[in-house]
């Protein structure tokens, strides 16, 4: 694809760290105070008004209603296919392009180009449905060993199948939203009756997530084959999770109020286009999978991810360096799962890989497992330290990909904790 080039260059200057050179081009909505939420993409430290671009003629010759570009949510213009989105990514590139000729861009910065510093970013997608999944082997290793037997840490079935639930859409918000401390039931003392209060053991999971971007109908099942025809992109995802009120609910049915309260995204979906020059093999899956789980080709991508917590009054640290290349069960895999039974999907639903842990301390996706249930706390820049997440702690999580010079990044998917809501 043509907008994936390394050679190219935008005649909007770009800095050699930013996540939005013309190499990258991803979607968002984005609210200004002189109108209202609109679709928009990025390149440097600006936003690109697309109702402008559009109103400029730039895609007149792309067949596709230009209104769904003023719309608040991007799921009319991904329902547009992938040959309307693919092309409007490309025209944007010739536009931005310092050196193609055909499109004179000459003054466009005045009327498509807007300071993300004056931009207030928007959740993207009408969320329909949302699954989460538990599809990094590390994490899934760690996790029996903490709670289990370490010699059988995995169950049985996880090898053989993407385990995954399905989890609460409504709460899913875009970054920079404050998340509140959940309340809940808890079971501090094993042989006392619960209690009811605020989580003590408030941690983050590190993950991506992947954006529908074609329906099907139901009793229809998509392969591992055509499944990328069924993913528009990918975005940053915090599944934040009250991990003492998890514990004592998980019985017998899984997830519930530890992981309803809160899930932080990403305002930009990277396209799987512009993550193309990405690919890598994924691990060795052993045992072989069913023949609906195999798949050809390269379907995991080499995505760094960072997680950093930044406490109210002091400087942020550090505290996880991993890799979205770790998952053992790559995203074509878990949507060929997902509807294998016949269980339809729409544009704009929402699917997460569940943590993504390295096999390495340091990548290791969640403070759970950093400070091996508590532990072994984390030392922070102000003298404090973090067995799990802090009243005013903000967690910074950021993604980005680099290969023969170009950097394509996610943005930030950032959250604050605040203080739990009083019950009375």
């Amino acid at each position: 694809m043509r907008a994936n080039h390394p050679g190219l260059q935008s005649w909007v200057k770009v800095a050699p760290d930013s996540d939005f050179p013309i190499q990258n081009l991803p979607f968002g909505i984005f609210h200004h105070k002189e109108f209202g939420p609109r679709a928009c993409s990025a390149i440097g430290d600006f936003v690109i008004d697309l109702v402008a671009v559009a109103e400029h003629s730039f895609f007149d010759d792309i067949e596709f209603d230009k209104g769904v570009l003023a719309k608040r949510y991007l799921n009319d213009f991904i329902a547009c296919g992938k040959t309307v989105t693919n092309a409007v990514r490309n025209r944007l590139s010739e536009i931005l392009d310092t050196d193609h000729e055909e499109w004179d861009a000459k003054g466009l910065e005045d009327f498509v180009l807007v300071p993300m510093a004056e931009a207030k970013m928007l959740l993207p997608i009408r969320i329909g449905d949302y699954t989460d999944f538990y599809s990094s082997m590390e994490h899934a290793t760690n996790i029996g060993c903490l709670f289990r037997d370490p010699e059988n840490a995995l169950l049985p079935n996880w090898k053989h199948l993407p385990v995954g639930y399905h989890g609460r859409a409504s709460s899913i918000i875009v970054s920079d939203t404050p998340v509140a401390r959940p309340n809940g039931q808890t079971k501090p003392d094993p042989e006392q009756p619960p209690v009811f209060g605020p989580s003590r053991l408030l941690d983050f999971e590190l993950e991506m997530g992947f954006v529908i971007g074609k329906d099907t109908e139901l009793g229809e099942s998509v392969t591992t084959a055509n499944a990328e025809d069924h993913i528009f992109g990918l975005i940053l995802f915090n599944d934040w999770s009250a991990r003492d009120i998890q514990k004592w609910e998980y019985v017998p049915l899984g997830p519930f109020l530890g992981k309803s309260f809160a899930s932080t995204v990403s305002p930009w979906i990277v396209t799987l286009e512009a993550l193309e020059p990405f690919r890598q093999p994924g691990p060795v899956q052993d045992p072989a999978v069913l023949p609906y789980l195999k798949y050809d080709g390269l379907r995991n991508y080499d995505i760094n991810l960072q997680v950093a917590i930044k406490p109210e009054s002091s400087e942020a640290k550090v505290v996880c360096n991993s890799n979205f290349k770790y998952m053992y069960w790559n995203m074509c895999q878990q949507l060929a799962h997902h509807t294998v039974n016949g269980c339809n999907i729409r544009v704009g639903d929402m699917y997460a890989s569940g943590t993504i842990s390295g096999p390495e301390v340091g990548s290791y996706g969640s403070m759970l497992e950093i400070t091996w249930k508590g532990t072994k706390p984390v030392d922070m820049p102000d003298g404090s330290q973090r067995k799990f997440i802090a009243d005013g702690d903000t967690v910074i999580m950021r993604g980005w990909c680099e290969k023969n010079g170009v950097r394509i990044g996610f943005g930030e998917a950032n959250g604050k904790v605040v203080p739990a809501k009083s019950i009375t």
